[in-house]
């Protein structure tokens, strides 16, 4: 049997027979069970994909065909025969393999994938190119049920299913029913359809009857929908794809490979853009991971002999669900609205609680903002959980259908700032910028958990528009535990001496503020600003920072705070030492801890950063 180590391209797979593959594929899942076990990632979605995976690189040769993965929760048996193996264990962690589809890591990789339903539009984009390239290879987009529910994937099919292109789309379907399979005859006329025979024959066919004179074809377009009229009857669903310009084929078992095999040179037979239906088992091969696919969709450090996770402790997540369902216990008016990210945003208490009042959007941040808007107007008091990172896809939702009417919604923004594990395509540190250009926006930044908790209910009820309440990952810094909420916009820390003023909020206020205590026992004189409400940024900040000979922001985003506030101070004609400690780079995978420390937020980055830009100032 050939070792899965032994396996440094797909061009190793081409020749073995389908007990070699059947034993490769036991070898994949027991590498990625190991690995993750330790790492933490994706587990059931790759699972679900290991002889698909193999399937597809039997048949197809990459680069020279593109295999485009949506989002990559399925691409790690695609890394592990992809000459990666041996950097495996490295798998999300810092200069290690991403968990994601990467180009910069490996020329099997087609492209950059961390956001839901974009593989079709990509593969559309690349199929295209190889047309007016010349270049004879296939692009297939492997994209699952899940991601169906967020609109780029139709719009992508639709623009697609017109080109006459070398596309093939794998649909894997591994959990809800796309199309009904009804009896025997449908089973049968599935199996058949996804053989290569099938294919050709049927378009030798059409050819001959084409080019018989008179008769030929009329008889075929009679032939063509007496077909098309059995089918819909005996087999419904493949018209929605047909009538999009796709030939569908299947659906097939995707864990049965000689049966993936045969599908997939049948559909390179096809000579137009096909739809290939797998059918998938999340998880499969692991009995834990079959049984709570969701859980270990996205999995922490686990027991690989248990599947029980580590636990870690109280979150900002675990909190906002918490205080979001005693407030709606209060309220009925309150409602919860989340993008299929129910347990990842600690929506589950509140799901069970409040059924009625709770709604998952599917993957579909722009409908759910709208919706969101369209529940406001109705006097409803919608509150939105979701990743910092998705919500960048709702940007035109934000402004046109909430902002300009004024309709008041809440943003709970999870996963703010420094994300681990993830990568480049996860880092939470575009919100404040993103928001700060939308009118009627309200943000407030918690430092602590009773923070959140006083917070959320100022968004919800002494906030018009849109109202934003923005948390990282994990929990409370130990140092702010009894750290009392503050109900103004800022609190100020002034110690009487005008040197040096400190700004920050969030998470960054714990080092700050220990900092900050180091500098006074030395005699040195600190005032420290924490925002509370980071936008709008209220004019008596601007008022109290421009009495400083030295002012620094400190914050765990990009182009935020500090930018609008040093732009307020040009304008108010500021002429002090200004400067802006944020993160200003690309950060791939690392733990929260080597991110802040990448990015000079850490306490040791924070006083190196002080240091340099107070030279001079104390002692003039």
């Amino acid at each position: 049997m050939k070792r899965l180590e032994d396996i440094h391209s797909p061009k190793d797979i081409k020749n073995l027979n389908t007990s070699e593959l059947t034993d490769l594929c036991a070898q994949l899942r027991q590498k990625m069970v190991d690995t993750v076990s330790r790492t933490g990632g994706h587990l059931a979605s790759n699972l679900g994909t290991v002889e698909l995976t193999v399937a597809l690189h039997r048949v197809f040769t990459t680069p020279k065909d593109a295999i485009v993965w949506d989002v990559g929760h399925q691409c790690y048996a695609h890394k592990l025969l992809t000459d990666r193996y041996g950097r495996f264990d490295t798998l999300r962690q810092q200069g290690g393999v991403s968990g994601f589809p990467n180009p910069a890591e490996s020329v099997h990789d087609a492209f950059v994938a961390g956001h839901s339903s974009t593989s079709i539009s990509v593969a559309n984009g690349i199929a295209k190119a190889k047309a007016l390239t010349g270049d004879k290879g296939y692009t297939i987009a492997v994209i699952g049920d899940g991601a169906l529910t967020g609109g780029l994937a139709y719009e992508g099919l639709s623009n697609a299913g017109r080109s006459d292109d070398r596309l093939i789309v794998v649909l894997n379907d591994n959990k809800m029913s796309i199309s009904e399979n009804v009896g025997f005859v449908a089973r049968y006329l599935s199996h058949l359809r996804s053989r290569v025979k099938y294919v050709r024959i049927k378009q030798k066919i059409t050819k001959v009857l084409n080019h018989t004179p008179l008769i030929g074809r009329p008889l075929t377009a009679l032939l063509q929908g007496t077909k098309k009229k059995v089918k819909r009857t005996v087999y419904s669903g493949t018209s929605f794809f047909e009538n999009m310009g796709f030939h569908y084929m299947g659906p097939v078992d995707g864990h049965d490979l000689d049966d993936l095999i045969e599908a997939f040179r049948a559909a390179k037979s096809v000579g137009k853009p096909v739809v290939l239906h797998v059918n998938t088992i999340k998880g499969k091969g692991s009995p834990y991971a079959e049984q709570k696919p969701d859980t270990y969709h996205g999995i922490s450090r686990f027991d690989p002999d248990t599947g029980i996770a580590t636990s870690g402790g109280e979150s900002f997540s675990s909190r906002f669900g918490q205080t979001l369902c005693d407030l709606a216990a209060q309220d009925n008016r309150i409602v919860a609205v989340t993008a299929a990210m129910v347990k990842g945003t600690c929506l589950e208490d509140f799901k069970e609680k409040y059924p009625t009042r709770f709604f998952d959007a599917g993957i579909a941040e722009e409908h759910a903002v709208t919706f969101s808007a369209g529940m406001a107007r109705g006097g409803l008091l919608p509150v939105f959980a979701v990743y910092s990172t998705f919500l960048q896809r709702s940007y035109d939702q934000l402004i046109n259908d909430t902002s300009l009417m004024n309709n008041h919604i809440v943003l709970a923004i999870d996963r703010a700032g420094v994300v681990p594990d993830d990568g480049e395509t996860h880092q939470g540190i575009y919100d404040v910028a993103m928001l700060a250009t939308i009118p009627n926006v309200t943000m407030y930044a918690p430092s602590n958990f009773k923070e959140l908790e006083l917070h959320l209910r100022q968004a919800l009820y002494d906030t018009d528009g849109i109202a934003a309440v923005r948390y990282p990952k994990g929990g409370e810094d130990h140092r702010l535990v009894d750290y009392e909420p503050n109900y103004k916009p800022y609190c100020w820390d002034d110690d009487g001496g005008r040197d040096l003023l400190l700004i920050t909020y969030g998470r960054t206020f714990g080092e700050v503020a220990a900092l900050c205590r180091r500098y006074r026992e030395a005699g040195k004189s600190v005032s420290v600003l924490k925002l509370n409400r980071i936008l709008p940024i209220e004019a008596e900040v601007v008022a109290l920072a421009a009495e400083y000979r030295c002012v620094l922001v400190l914050e765990e985003t990009r182009g935020g705070v500090g930018d609008l506030l040093g732009s307020r101070l040009m304008q108010a004609g500021y002429g002090g030492k200004y400067a802006v400690r944020a993160i200003e780079e690309t950060l791939g995978a690392c733990t929260t801890e080597q991110g802040l420390h990448r990015v000079g937020l850490d306490a040791e980055g924070i006083e190196a950063f002080i240091t340099a830009q107070t030279e001079g100032v104390y002692g003039r």
